[in-house]
């Protein structure tokens, strides 16, 4: 397909991804605050679990949740689905357009796994559909036991499953899996779980039956886990754009902090929430939740500090080397006129056909190609280490001369 109309149908894509996302997250916060800020209160109706009073846009709403359901249903009921489906469908689009279609690219890393590009795509098809099937089946045995080892059982899954994506797909590649499956759980939770569960609660109303009450169970144990992996799946997702991240060599153990970092931090503020509104102040002490995240978050940061190198003792480079260095391995994307299928214009505009255009991106190179190897993308042609100290000791020379 013509680079351009990739181009476009990948911002369209994403920025379709972007509404529908902020929609479902929304929904997602909205819902867990109100039910933990429900309270029993006189002359509520038989079957009410609690209510909450709101105010928002002028307005004052009172909400009610049944325990299991009313007797009747009104002709108007409203269903929150649409923003999950669109969100993993749009996300999948993105995947295909940017991931599979530049798979030599994006995708596959012939240093850590040379896989065809058939054989990327359908490594990465397959670990969806299995990687939900594993979650379904962890959800399902660990139903009505405890939520803690429920919680541990999942965070190993998925962060075992980082640890394979980073041993068969590039840095990057590897990460936007890592969302992508959480993504997937996420979704299907919702088309699987969530909404066949309600409509059989529906379908018992309206013949006079009385709901099976373990459905609701169900649909709220997904709907928790929906919740609190929002934080962690939209690190994941736009990740790619920091290499200190993806191409870190423990990049899976990144993916544990960062779970951990978001797990934590919206479980201080759902139950934040909760307390600000309770008539009785809780006892329990959340808080350290936040210490928790504080350490994850420092230990991230000091996991993904660039080693410096000494480029003291390293001979004067000639620019006549850089350039060399350029022809073979950058300028086939960074050029006025790109020869990689890939690109009809040169990423993020960075040309580097000239020393001058060198010395003036030489910070996004050093990230680029120095504090870790994401470039060149795909890596095709090989740069050699004896290549990348070269870059190293240039760029400490322009930076020696600023």
């Amino acid at each position: 397909m013509d680079a351009f109309a990739i181009d476009w149908l990948n911002l369209l894509f994403r920025w379709a991804h972007l509404i529908v996302g902020v929609g479902w997250i929304g929904t997602s916060f909205y819902f867990i605050v109100l039910d933990l800020t429900l309270k029993k209160r006189d002359g509520q109706a038989v079957g009410v679990y609690g209510s909450a009073w709101q105010v928002h846009g002028g307005g004052f709403y009172n909400v009610e949740k049944y325990t299991v359901a009313p007797d009747h249903l009104p002709d108007d009921l409203v269903w929150y689905k649409w923003e999950a489906y669109l969100t993993w469908v749009t996300g999948f689009a993105l995947i295909v357009l940017q991931y599979y279609l530049n798979a030599k690219a994006y995708l596959i890393d012939p240093k850590v796994m040379p896989l065809e590009v058939w054989q990327a795509v359908s490594i990465s098809l397959l670990s969806l559909v299995a990687g939900w099937l594993v979650y379904h089946m962890i959800c399902k045995l660990f139903l009505g036991r405890s939520t803690f080892i429920l919680a541990v059982c999942v965070f190993i899954f998925v962060v075992g499953m980082s640890y394979l994506f980073t041993h068969v797909f590039s840095g990057r590649g590897a990460l936007v899996h890592v969302g992508a499956l959480i993504g997937t759980m996420m979704a299907f939770n919702v088309f699987m779980i969530i909404i066949p569960n309600q409509k059989k609660t529906v379908a018992s109303l309206m013949v006079g039956e009385k709901p099976d009450p373990t459905l609701g169970k169900i649909g709220k144990q997904r709907s928790v886990h929906n919740n609190y992996l929002t934080l962690p799946v939209l690190l994941m997702m736009v990740s790619g754009h920091y290499p200190m991240i993806t191409n870190h060599p423990h990049s899976w153990l990144i993916v544990a902090l960062v779970i951990v970092m978001g797990g934590c931090v919206r479980h201080f503020l759902n139950l934040h929430e909760a307390d600000q509104y309770a008539a009785e102040k809780s006892s329990e002490n959340y808080k350290w939740v936040l210490l928790v995240a504080a350490i994850t978050l420092m230990a991230a940061i000091v996991m993904t500090a660039p080693t410096t190198r000494d480029y003291s003792q390293a001979k004067q480079v000639a620019s006549s080397e850089i350039l060399a260095i350029a022809e073979r391995h950058c300028v086939s994307c960074h050029a006025a006129q790109p020869t990689n299928e890939a690109f009809e214009e040169a990423p993020k505009a960075v040309i580097l056909d000239t020393i001058e255009s060198w010395a003036r991106y030489s910070p996004l190179i050093k990230a680029q190609v120095i504090d870790s190897d994401v470039m060149p993308l795909g890596d095709e042609n090989g740069m050699t280490a004896v290549e990348r100290d070269t870059i190293g000791a240039w760029l400490n020379e322009q930076a020696l001369k600023d």
